[in-house]
């Protein structure tokens, strides 16, 4: 990335900086005097203000739950409802939630920089005011507005249309139809698209292009459609194959690709950069002459909300007869997985059971089941015998490998036949400084199996760090607790050094829908009963290389999330072939392409191992949807445009189908705190709540 867009905010002046501080929400009483940019390169800076609400806020983790959470993909971990438990599962759901006022707030700011970008981009006088510039700046704020209003209109319904932004002067606000959001939207993303070029400006991988457009009015067709709307005499569900159809046939002309593996999509070397990505919010990078510890709205910490606590499930510290090597602070600063000190948000049994593992590699590409200890002889030696290295990282190969004992095995129901023998760690950090503000990167490379010496020399580079071997051999050493998908016998157990547990068994048998996971009592069945604290992780936001840390602060990552990739234009298209005339063979033509791809051996990828569809149902397309998607800020949506929500919970999350009413939460309150400083907040209304 050339410029850091980000960046450019905080060089246009004390003018921007005003501005930036009042973009806090939609708020009729917290209004700015009218400021005019006159001068091209200032406007430029101030455009990049509408970039700011994606990434570090708005994308960091709000709408990453509130996109995600209670559908039929994610529910609590170990019955634990302490956290999130109006997104999850509907209770106790008031307009005082804090995530979703966050969405509302962070959307709306965006759309007041946007609005405003757009009212100054006609008054610029200066030499420099380059007309094709200015028309592609307009173009892609054009876009992010529809991008943000797509946000809105999805969870909220109807919602005041502003177009300008004069118009947020007032204090009695008015709802416009869905069809009329749609319609803007829609507008917003034609202009967009007739005026971007398929390369982005200033060679900046961070704006948005052709493709951005046309991937987003795929999606926003798609969603309008569960709303029953037209356009031109055609349902918005033609539309939305219309659009996805062109982008398929012309992905090349629009610069748009798909990789031909799946392990592909989040390998760490394609974050930056990544073929597949039609729109992404573009992470800090601290090898960036731009870097700023402190620039933004803080960073995004999603990923540790999908990860259990390793110390509470298997303790920390080997003299205290515990798997987990590191005794200090191991949840909190873990310098190969992160911060795992959060744990609330964990897959269903449905979401798990959408894998037949055996041919699908997306499986072990979204998903930790297996857990180590990690070492730092890189860093040590990087940083002089281990005196500069940052605790974290400063870990001996020695130290990180683990002597089986009487007191081990029985405590965490390993055979003793293994009694003497070693668990030595997966993976081995590197500590290097980016930048001047100590963003230290913790650098994993993986130790060969079989490779004792704890030389440098047995260590290879991962595509995907966070990607560990499946399924786990009965011989592995290198991990010391596996959650096995399919289920192992006991004496299959026995033969394991590690710590086996069938993911079955941890749910609570008691729910049939899977959406229950036991809890850490005495009498749950494991041994020990703290290993209900486990569940599969979903890795897809935890950027594990080499500019992707924050230094000493483990909560967050700098990576860039993906908001659309191109998979998701095949599911628009198949989910759209179901609709417009239940082509059940056409929808599998287009599902086949995501298949063939995640097919661990292509020699596999036919009808007698389930890899390869003949005719698709609409199940399919929900399937695939999560296999592909799930986490990726669309779940939601997804169930509300096909008004499954009563069908889905009620078959995969009880926990959340028993206080979901169909009158009420297929839109999400208006946050108190607006409707608190407007004077019709009775006209307005809180959608039912």
């Amino acid at each position: 990335m050339k410029i850091n867009i980000k960046r450019t905010l905080y060089m246009a002046g004390i003018l921007l900086a005003v501005i930036s501080c009042s973009l806090k929400e939609y708020n009729p009483v917290s209004l700015t005097e009218e400021d005019t940019i006159q001068n091209f390169a200032g406007w430029k800076g101030f455009q990049s203000n509408c970039y700011s609400g994606l990434w570090g806020s708005l994308i960091g983790m709000p709408y990453g739950i509130v996109s995600e959470a209670g559908t039929d993909l994610w529910t609590f971990p170990y019955n634990n409802h302490n956290q999130y438990r109006d997104l999850l599962a509907y209770e106790q759901f008031t307009s005082s939630s804090g995530v979703v006022k966050n969405v509302w707030d962070l959307a709306w700011s965006s759309i007041y920089a946007c609005n405003k970008t757009i009212d100054l981009s006609g008054q610029l006088t200066d030499a420099n005011a380059n007309e094709a510039n200015i028309k592609v700046l307009v173009g892609e704020t054009k876009l992010l507005r529809g991008y943000y209003y797509s946000v809105l209109v999805t969870q909220f319904g109807d919602l005041p249309l502003i177009t300008s932004s004069g118009a947020e002067r007032t204090l009695t606000p008015t709802r416009n139809k869905v069809s009329e959001i749609y319609a803007q939207i829609v507008s917003d993303l034609r202009d967009a698209f007739n005026n971007l070029g398929v390369t982005p400006l200033d060679g900046n991988a961070a704006r948005v292009t052709k493709k951005s457009a046309l991937g987003l009015l795929a999606r926003v067709y798609a969603q309008g459609a569960g709303e029953g709307l037209s356009e031109g005499g055609k349902t918005y569900w033609v539309r939305a194959k219309e659009v996805a159809d062109s982008l398929i046939s012309n992905m090349g002309a629009y610069g748009a690709a798909m990789y031909d593996d799946f392990s592909k999509v989040f390998a760490a070397a394609n974050n930056r950069i990544n073929t597949e990505v039609l729109f992404t919010a573009y992470g800090l990078n601290p090898y960036n002459a731009s870097y700023d510890y402190f620039t933004g709205n803080g960073k995004p910490n999603i990923y540790l909300h999908y990860y259990p606590k390793l110390d509470d499930a298997v303790g920390s510290g080997i003299s205290n007869n515990n798997l987990l090597g590191r005794s200090v602070n191991s949840n909190t600063s873990n310098a190969y997985y992160g911060r795992l000190n959060q744990q609330f948000i964990g897959p269903t049994k449905y979401l798990i059971n959408c894998f037949n593992a055996k041919y699908d590699k997306r499986w072990e590409n979204t998903f930790v089941t297996a857990y180590a200890n990690y070492s730092g002889v890189q860093a040590i030696a990087s940083n002089g015998s281990g005196s500069g290295t940052p605790a974290p990282a400063n870990v001996k190969y020695a130290d990180a490998t683990i002597t089986l004992n009487a007191a081990i095995c029985t405590k965490y129901g390993i055979d003793a036949s293994h009694i003497g023998q070693k668990i030595y760690p997966y993976a081995d950090v590197d500590a290097k400084n980016a930048s001047q503000n100590a963003t230290w990167q913790y650098i994993a490379k993986i130790w060969n199996k079989g490779d004792y010496s704890g030389s440098t020399a047995a260590l290879t580079v991962p595509a995907n760090a966070n990607v560990h071997p499946y399924p786990l051999e009965a011989d592995e050493d290198r991990f010391f607790v596996y959650l096995s998908k399919d289920p192992l016998t006991a004496e299959e157990k026995k033969a394991r050094r590690y710590v086996t547990v069938n993911i079955d068994d941890l749910f609570d048998p008691s729910d049939p829908t899977g959406s229950t996971y036991k809890a850490v009592v005495s009498g749950n069945g494991l041994v020990p009963n703290s290993l209900a604290n486990l569940f599969p992780a979903m890795m897809k936001f935890n950027h594990n290389f080499d500019g992707g840390w924050l230094g000493g602060n483990f909560q967050q990552k700098l990576g860039n999330i993906m908001i659309m990739r191109m998979a998701e234009v095949y599911l628009i298209a198949a989910e759209a072939a179901m609709h417009i005339n239940g082509d059940g063979a056409a929808a599998a033509a287009y599902l086949n392409k995501l298949r063939q791809r995640a097919c661990r051996n292509p020699a596999d990828f036919n009808f007698g191992t389930g890899m390869q569809l003949s005719v698709a149902t609409m199940d399919d397309v929900f399937d695939e949807y999560a296999r592909e998607l799930c986490g990726e800020y669309n779940r939601w949506a997804i169930l509300k445009r096909n008004k499954a929500f009563e069908s889905r919970l009620q078959k995969y999350n009880r926990t959340a189908f028993v206080n979901f009413i169909k009158e009420k939460h297929y839109n999400r309150p208006i946050p108190f705190g607006f409707l608190n400083q407007i004077n019709n907040a009775d006209n307005f209304g809180n959608n039912g709540y």
